[in-house]
């Protein structure tokens, strides 16, 4: 089974509480998000939410929801070990008035190697593309 990672993080120069406060205010991802279209569902570990991207859709479970520091899922495409993906959000705080936003994914199923240049491009690109999203209205 092929195993693929995608890490990206940037410097923001806000709070944690701030960067978090942006992150899980899930109404207005319509209005900035240009990766996660929509979010919807109950926000707690165990608990199954809906996500919309620009070219799919999937019913993830909640692995880890810590105010301020870290958001997690797991998800799969149609049944487990096909295409399945852990994705995470990590806020660490500098402790000087920043935060080090980290975004990454870990995929793995018979799929990844099919997919994985888009892997390397379209989705690495959406990662980025949100990050920078969330430090311009963070810094704002």
């Amino acid at each position: 089974m092929a195993q693929k990672t995608i890490k990206t993080q940037i410097s923001i120069d806000a709070t944690p509480e701030k960067v978090w406060q942006i992150l899980t205010d899930f109404d207005k991802y319509p209005d900035w998000n240009p990766f996660i279209l929509s979010l919807t569902g109950v926000m707690e570990t165990g608990q199954k939410i809906n996500i919309k991207l620009a070219d799919m859709s999937f019913n993830p479970t909640i692995l880890k929801f810590e105010k301020n520091k870290e958001m997690r899922w797991i998800g799969k495409l149609l049944f487990k070990g096909l295409f399945d993906g852990e994705h995470s959000f990590i806020i660490e705080d500098n402790k000087d008035g920043t935060v080090t936003f980290k975004h990454e994914e870990i995929f793995n199923g018979l799929l990844v190697g099919p997919f994985s240049k888009k892997l390397d491009t379209q989705t690495k690109q959406g990662f980025e593309m949100m990050n920078q999203k969330l430090k311009e209205l963070a810094e704002a």
